[in-house]
């Protein structure tokens, strides 16, 4: 097995388990919605839903590419939320983050994104033509 497919199966575990946590612990979640935005639970329920989808989307080589640009989407879309917790120095689940960690996830989602896009890419595609395996 490839790195890239290891980390794939990574990505696709934690995103399944972290999108059904949604589900399960849609409270923590919520906590984190900025004021501004309408519908918190059920933002959260859309975010959930599309992190398992993502995930799952990975799975399948003709889903691969599409998923990886979801997750891209959807770690975008909640960033502020990430950003609220860090500000208002919100705690996860009930509790308290230091607040390095809470600026920390920030420049995390970047490492997300790229993780994203580099396991949703098909080892012969043409991002990788030319590159030492």
């Amino acid at each position: 097995m490839s790195i890239r497919t290891a980390l794939r199966w990574l990505l696709t575990i934690g995103m399944v388990m972290a999108g059904a946590n949604h589900f399960i612990d849609p409270a923590t979640y919520v906590a984190m919605m900025p004021d501004a935005l309408p519908w918190p639970l059920e933002l959260v329920y859309v975010s959930g839903v599309f992190e398992i989808l993502g995930g799952l989307g990975l799975i399948l080589p003709g889903t691969r590419r599409l998923a990886g640009w979801g997750l891209v989407a959807l770690f975008v879309a909640v960033f502020p939320a990430n950003l609220n917790m860090a500000v208002n120095h919100l705690p996860f689940g009930g509790r308290p983050m230091p607040s390095w960690a809470l600026w920390a996830r920030l420049p995390l989602q970047l490492v997300f994104i790229a993780w994203a896009l580099w396991a949703s890419r098909d080892r012969g595609s043409q991002g990788d033509r030319g590159r030492l395996r």
